[in-house]
């Protein structure tokens, strides 16, 4: 069972990703997000055990995507992202348990977001018609 944010998670979600054609990104107000090419950084505070803070990006490309994990220090990074999400672990755990829907998480006041909040919408959109393709990765997750 793959812990939520290691090297192997991120790994799991982009092999159940593999080859999925998400459709397009739609992206209402956003020429960024309507042109299918976008990405998003959510950078994740307080992760267990010892309260690290990590990133990781959403890249979407012409109806796929694919995550990397990145060391918040290094320099070798995705490039400048459309957005930036920052959430604490347990608010970041509870939407991927699904016990938070990603825009009620927004409402809490916990996390705090730059950039095109469109791409945002776009990019948890297409995730969403992921989700059958994720089911199994999000069951076999340890927090």
């Amino acid at each position: 069972m793959p812990q939520f944010l290691s090297p192997e998670w991120v790994a799991a979600f982009n092999a159940a990703l593999d080859g999925v054609t998400l459709g397009p990104a739609g992206g209402e107000g956003s020429l960024v997000a309507a042109s299918g090419s976008f990405s998003v950084r959510q950078v994740v505070t307080g992760v267990p055990p010892e309260g690290r803070t990590l990133h990781t990006t959403l890249v979407v490309d012409d109806g796929t995507a694919h995550m990397t994990l990145e060391d918040p220090g290094a320099a070798d990074r995705e490039g400048d992202p459309n957005v930036v999400v920052v959430i604490p672990y347990e608010m970041a755990a509870a939407v991927s348990r699904g016990e938070v829907h990603p825009t009620a998480a927004l409402g809490t006041g916990e996390i705090r977001v730059r950039g095109d909040l469109a791409v945002l919408v776009a990019g948890q959109a297409m995730l969403g018609t992921a989700a059958v393709q994720l089911g199994d990765l999000q069951r076999a997750t340890t927090y």
